[in-house]
């Protein structure tokens, strides 16, 4: 039995339920029911067969929804791995600590060709980070509490996920001086991330090695579900940019986020319109029984 959920950033109405229905059944999906998980905001059409199906036939159907098709038996998850820039926080830290730099331009450039599979990621990394050679320290301190802001639903979906028992890690290909504070306040179990070269109190222009990157992620993923002995199908991985690819292929369920057009194309799910807490409907998680301690 599989479930296409469907999570509206607005409202979503009975009406276009039934139209949802009715779409998944002429494309042969055998429906057997929904029902709402939160009214208004989020539903469950349940059906029998063919989930590629359903989620061609129901991916941009409606104007502001999303669309989660996945197996029932799989549905809930106990770990999550995690991106962090504009996926856990709303922004890159390398481009607004490179504005304090005076080169924001320069280097957001150079991220958004990252971002989107476009250059070596350790390449890109270094060329951006040698740029910043000579910007005092504090400025790092300054951008994490001027620009480095929460993306909506992260604390909710981290807090859920482990007070229901499950792991959270943020692996990220920025810098441990804004992940692990933005891990800490959010919640995560663990966090993984760059270390910024500094000498007398200012940035060397330097990354220490080995550099977090695609396949850091992916061997978090999978030695998380070693240690933890869980099965593939109850993880999930979060990102938006080409270097958590392979962390979203491996997961029980890969979400792209709000994402660049290489990962949106790739990965299981897509979430284009709602916040992080796509990813607690998607559950089947009402609001009701969301933590936020």
């Amino acid at each position: 039995m599989f479930i296409a959920t469907l999570i509206a950033a607005g409202a979503l109405d009975a009406g276009q339920i039934s139209e949802a229905l009715d779409r998944l059944n002429e494309a042969g999906c055998a429906t057997v029911g929904s029902g709402w998980i939160e009214a208004g905001r989020a539903a469950d059409l349940m059906f029998g067969q063919s989930p590629d199906a359903a989620r061609t036939a129901l991916e941009g159907a409606f104007d502001q929804v999303d669309v989660v098709v996945q197996s029932m038996m799989t549905r809930p998850k106990s770990l999550l791995i995690a991106d962090m820039d504009s996926t856990m926080i709303t922004v890159e830290c390398i481009d607004e600590l490179a504005d304090y730099a005076g080169i924001k331009p320069q280097i957001a450039a150079v991220t958004e060709a990252a971002m989107r599979g476009e250059l070596d990621f350790a390449e890109a990394l270094d060329a951006r980070v040698a740029l910043l050679a000579g910007l005092d320290e504090g400025a790092i301190d300054r951008c994490l509490a001027e620009r480095v802001t929460t993306m909506p639903g992260a604390i909710p979906l981290v807090r859920t996920m482990r007070a229901r028992g499950g792991t959270a890690i943020l692996v990220s290909g920025g810098f441990t001086r804004f992940a692990d504070p933005v891990g800490k306040a959010i919640g995560f179990d663990r966090v993984i991330a760059n270390r910024l070269g500094i000498a007398d109190g200012k940035l060397d222009g330097t990354v220490a090695r080995p550099i977090v990157d695609s396949a850091t992620k992916e061997i978090t993923l999978l030695a998380a579900i070693d240690s933890l002995s869980i099965p593939p199908e109850a993880t999930m991985a979060v990102g938006d940019g080409a270097n958590d690819l392979a962390m979203i292929r491996r997961a029980g369920l890969g979400y792209a986020y709000h994402a660049k057009p290489v990962v949106a194309a790739a990965a299981a799910v897509r979430i284009d319109h709602n916040d992080l807490t796509a990813l607690l409907y998607a559950q089947g998680i009402p609001s009701s029984e969301w933590s936020m301690g």
